[in-house]
């Protein structure tokens, strides 16, 4: 099965998506997801201009042969940009291959080992009362595990929580809009907020939240020392990880388990973390991770020293890496946990989909490949709109902080 044509298609129902279609002689075709936030263009210049002229030609069913061309061949290893590129590829060859099996992906990797994945929901407040109102709200929809985030007060804007009514999504503007934040007023007001969300669900109900590399190593290890009461399922991006090792000294201080991963791009990124037992979840994804192929080195790792996964799964990953992860979480033997956040019903209507979602768990469905099509006639209909995400300023000072 030769490929024989390939282009990318960016669109934006709702927010912005680039999309990998590949085509072979057989009359099939594969999708994969390339979606880079607030940095789109970039890996659709680096598939147009750089991997697609390399593809044509080549054998589908090669799907190793191909990871390892574009990872080493290209001699500029690894970053965001390359190895959302590389899983667009290695996601679009593995629908191919799963069609061309006449099964669904999940088989091809070797068979379910749950019948159906755990997904979160997200709760998002202005301020704490709010929060458990949306907790209670997720709850009632089915949810069994919930991320709450909650407004602080003196600050006025907060990671996670939507301004008005309006639906959270973090790029907001055609340039960078400016956050304010202050570490003191938010690691007095988290502590309260777990408490009171505790006491509103009761112990069943799993509870995660989100720092967003906001804290120091110290500072994080307080917050999960303070949360601990509250026997939370993760505390996640307790602290920036390009420094692996910082997590050593959280892990000193606190029980409360550790997430970290989203914004990681290979096993690298994560290898001292998981050999030494620094967190309890990876948190790596099909596009930003290098697509299945490496994404199940990474789980394979990490299963030799009890860490789990916990893929990243909001609405700035698009239909076809959200059912490409499920089929993934289906069969990957360490699985903890999904992220789960819907997407806009435009959205949705573009990406036709075979996953679905029932009583806090989803399941990506028995339809040949990953089960994600794409509408390009209804996709040409949502052009590309610039879009960043935020920065952060300290509020005492200005400085600008992690976002």
């Amino acid at each position: 099965m030769k490929i024989t044509a390939a282009r990318v298609i960016v669109c934006s129902p709702g927010r912005n998506f680039v999309t990998l279609k590949i085509e072979t002689d057989e009359g099939l075709t594969g999708i994969g997801d390339a979606t880079l936030n607030g940095r789109e263009l970039a890996v659709a210049s680096y598939l147009t201009d750089h991997v697609i002229p390399c593809l044509i030609g080549r054998d589908a069913a090669r799907i190793e042969d191909t990871w390892q061309y574009l990872y080493r061949g290209a001699y500029w290893r690894r970053g965001p940009v390359t190895m959302s590129a590389i899983a667009a590829v290695d996601t679009a060859l593995w629908d191919l291959k799963a069609k061309a099996a006449g099964m669904p992906l999940y088989q091809l990797l070797g068979g379910a080992s749950r019948e159906r994945v755990m997904v979160y929901g997200h709760a998002n407040g202005r301020d704490i009362e709010h929060t458990v109102d949306e907790v209670l709200r997720q709850k009632e929809a089915g949810y069994r595990a919930i991320r709450a985030q909650s407004g602080v007060p003196g600050l006025d804007k907060v990671y996670g929580v939507a301004q008005g009514n309006a639906r959270y999504e973090p790029a907001d503007g055609p340039l960078p809009s400016e956050h304010d934040w202050s570490t003191e007023k938010y690691l007095r007001h988290a502590p309260l907020l777990f408490q009171r969300v505790r006491e509103a669900v009761g112990d069943d109900i799993q509870l995660l939240h989100d720092a967003h590399h906001r804290l120091t190593p110290i500072e994080a290890a307080r917050l999960g020392k303070d949360l601990e009461p509250h026997r939370l399922f993760w505390l996640e991006d307790a602290t920036p990880a390009e420094n692996q090792e910082a997590f050593r000294l959280i892990r000193q201080h606190s029980t409360t388990p550790l997430a970290v991963g989203e914004v990681f791009n290979t096993i690298w990124d994560c290898k001292d973390l998981i050999q030494n037992q620094l967190i309890d979840y990876v948190r790596a994804t099909v596009v930003h991770a290098g697509g299945i192929t490496h994404l199940r080195r990474i789980a394979d790792f990490a299963a030799l020293h009890q860490v789990r996964t916990g893929c990243h799964g909001a609405t700035d990953l698009s239909p076809v890496c959200m059912g490409t992860a499920l089929h993934f979480d289906l069969w990957v033997p360490n699985f903890g946990i999904q992220e789960h956040m819907p997407h806009a019903v435009e959205t949705d209507a573009v990406f036709p989909h075979s996953y679905r979602f029932e009583h806090g768990f989803m399941h990506p469905g028995e339809q040949p490949g990953h089960g994600v099509d794409i509408d390009e006639a209804l996709a040409a209909k949502y052009p590309y709109q610039r879009a960043y995400l935020p920065v952060n300023r300290l509020q005492h000072d200005g400085t600008l902080w992690h976002w």
